[in-house]
Parts: structure tokens; sequence; C-alpha cells
């Protein structure tokens, strides 16, 4: 992701404080408003660790992904080199060279054509920075990319008892379109499988 020649032309900001910028091979966005002093960038590979212990605490909390095992960074270098800048970026949010938090686009359905225009979006903070605003701005400039990346659909698949990331999806207009029930088990508890979508 990291050291593109430039090929250079703006694309549309949509009243933000974000520029996204094509280069050679993909997309780069940056958004450096003084609010918070927070960046939304591109992940790059330094990133890794910073993403894998973000993802483990929220592990560790339970209740926060269907995930219940720890990762390695070799676990998950795979699935950083499956988010390519041009169609599935990984979208960091970083304060004084602190990554605060991410926001990553997937494949839904990955290799079945006719869901190519849609993608699965996911968003983990950092517990001592969740609720200042971090998860809004990375999805803000999230929903801004999508356009440009050729994506017209987002579906956020969430467990019902994430009240946080419910209440986060419905402030951009998300809608639930699916329930699967109690089918999460953590230890005795069963919780329920929520699909929330935007068309774009």
């Amino acid at each position: 992701i990291a050291g593109f020649a430039c090929v250079c032309v703006p694309a549309r900001n949509m009243g933000t404080s974000l520029k996204i910028y094509k280069k050679q091979g993909g997309w780069v966005v940056e958004d450096r408003s003084t609010a918070m002093s927070i960046q939304i960038r591109l992940a790059t590979s330094s990133d890794l660790g910073a993403l894998v212990d973000i993802y483990n605490q929220a592990i560790l909390a339970g209740n926060c992904t269907a995930d219940t095992q720890t990762f390695s960074v070799d676990e998950r270098r795979g699935w950083f080199e499956a988010h390519t800048a041009d169609k599935y970026p990984i979208l960091v949010a970083v304060q004084n060279n602190q990554v605060l938090g991410y926001l990553s686009l997937s494949a839904y359905r990955e290799g079945r054509a006719a869901f190519a225009q849609t993608a699965e979006i996911s968003y983990y903070i950092h517990f001592q920075h969740q609720r200042h605003g971090v998860a809004s701005k990375l999805m803000q400039q999230a929903l801004v990319l999508c356009p440009e990346l050729g994506i017209t659909t987002l579906i956020a698949m969430l467990l019902g008892s994430n009240s946080g990331s419910i209440g986060l999806l419905e402030k951009f207009g998300f809608k639930q379109w699916g329930k699967m029930p109690r089918i999460a088990k953590f230890d005795k508890v069963r919780l329920d499988h929520l699909f929330y979508g935007k068309h774009l």
C-alpha cells in the first residue's frame, strides 16, 4: 500500500476534509482535519501489529466478535494482504503516531460475480479511544471512498449484544436487513447474529 508512484487526480471530497488521490495500484486516503488531530489513512504493513492488538482486545473482551481465540501477527498476515488498496482497503485512525482503531472493507461472498459491488464493512476501536468519535470518522471516510472503489452496497455483520456498533450503523443510515437468532454461542450465552445494510 505504501510508496506508490503518484498518477494523481484528487477524487470528490463530498464536503469533508478527506482527500482521496488515485495512485498506481489503488487509492490513497488522507484526512488531516484538526478535530482531535486524528489522521485517517490507508493501513500499511507496519500497522499490522497494532491492528492485531486491537482485534485481540475485542476477542478477549468477549461478545464483540465471533472469534474466541486470539491471533498472532503472522496468523493475520494473510488477512491483511487480502485487503488491497484498489478494492478492499483497511483504513486506520492515527493520533500522535498511535493507531486508535481501524475499518476494513472485505469481499462479500467472494468469487460470486453478482455480489461484486457489495462489500462487508468491519471496524474495531481500541477500548481507550472508544466513544471519542473515532469510529464515526472512519465510517464517514469509508462511505466517501466506496463509490471510487465501485462499491454500491455495504453489509455489516455483528452480534446482537453489540449496542454500540448498532448505534453507529444506524447513525449512518444502515438498517437491519436480517437476524439469525441465537446462533452464536459463548460459554452459556447464545447471541443473535445481525445483518445491517446500506445502499450507497
